[in-house]
């Protein structure tokens, strides 16, 4: 395979391309030229800059590319700039579809999100489910899934494009959760919120064979969910606890944390600081819920993710 991997410098793209690379596929990085490449640092890939919203530039980049992995993304909640969301998330995606197309690509493999599918209420759903929130909840939910009607369009039109929607993805250099599992580790974390939130669980290195198998072995146009499973913030945090001894942090009511919300949110919104806690976020840890089922992958694709326990003890090594 001849691969071009856009965001590969991000924490999915950079594994995918390590994974791609033992697999002895010829791999092309597109990237910014001001983008951090420490995470491809050693990897024996090829380098094309350039920005995503750029089609001119990922045409010329995906010359002699017979398969495009797409997991360029601005990922963020809280206080954004939804504009600069817009132009990567939308404008990159149908940029990236334009340029593949008349670049001659065989296939694309779109990463997309389970943020799609809206809030479904607490029920666990699979593919077949259709969208029933009509708003949507943070300027990420409204890109990707505009991104994901551009990828529809393009599959509709006889483009062979496939997606997967990974719940939340975990691993060494998560540059999200990560970040607080390392002040666990350090005996900083003492309190935490949301205790009962359900999370859906998948680790990178599984995610990008998920990736792989779904651009080899499916049909144009399908969507996988991918997802190991799902456990409570209370229930991950036992499992670090199990593994390392150190106490599983105490909840913080949801009124002070929805208080701490309401005065950090318009402040960093004056400064143009990202608060720990915003007002966004308190929607997501209390009142937004989207369950899943990967069942699908592991029928149809012969995906055979390592367990949640396993995903999660990683963390802790690392």
């Amino acid at each position: 395979m001849k691969a071009l991997v856009t965001g590969a410098n991000g924490f999915t793209g950079s594994h995918l391309c390590q994974y791609l690379l033992q697999r002895g596929d010829q791999v092309t990085a597109y990237v910014r030229q001001s983008s951090d490449l420490s995470r491809l640092e050693g990897l024996a890939v090829e380098f094309a800059y350039g920005e995503i919203s750029d089609p001119a530039t990922l045409e010329t980049a995906m010359q002699g590319i017979d398969t495009v992995f797409h997991t360029a993304a601005y990922v963020e909640l809280g206080l954004v700039d939804a504009a600069l969301m817009e132009r990567v998330n939308v404008g990159g995606t149908k940029a990236v579809l334009a340029a593949a197309q008349a670049a001659g690509v065989a296939r694309m493999l779109h990463c997309s999100s389970i943020s799609i599918l809206g809030d479904t209420q607490g029920q666990c759903i699979d593919e077949t489910f259709t969208r029933q929130q009509a708003e949507f909840s943070s300027p990420y939910d409204r890109t990707k899934y505009l991104a994901q009607q551009a990828v529809d369009a393009a599959a509709q039109d006889g483009f062979h494009v496939v997606t997967v929607m990974p719940s939340g993805i975990f691993g060494p250099g998560d540059p999200h959760f990560g970040k607080v599992v390392q002040l666990y580790l350090k005996g900083g974390l003492k309190v935490w919120a949301a205790a009962d939130r359900v999370t859906g669980i998948v680790h990178v290195d599984d995610l990008v064979e998920a990736m792989v198998l779904a651009v080899e072995r499916s049909q144009p146009g399908e969507h996988y969910i991918i997802s190991t499973g799902e456990l409570t913030t209370r229930e991950m945090f036992q499992v670090f606890s199990d593994e390392t001894g150190i106490a599983v942090p105490t909840e913080i009511p949801e009124p002070l944390v929805r208080l701490a919300a309401s005065i950090l949110d318009p402040i960093g919104r004056l400064l143009g600081w990202q608060p720990p806690v915003s007002n966004e976020r308190v929607h997501y840890l209390y009142e937004h819920c989207v369950r899943v089922s990967g069942d699908k992958a592991r029928q149809t694709l012969g995906w055979n993710p390592r367990s949640i326990q396993e995903t999660l003890k990683d963390l802790v090594k690392t």
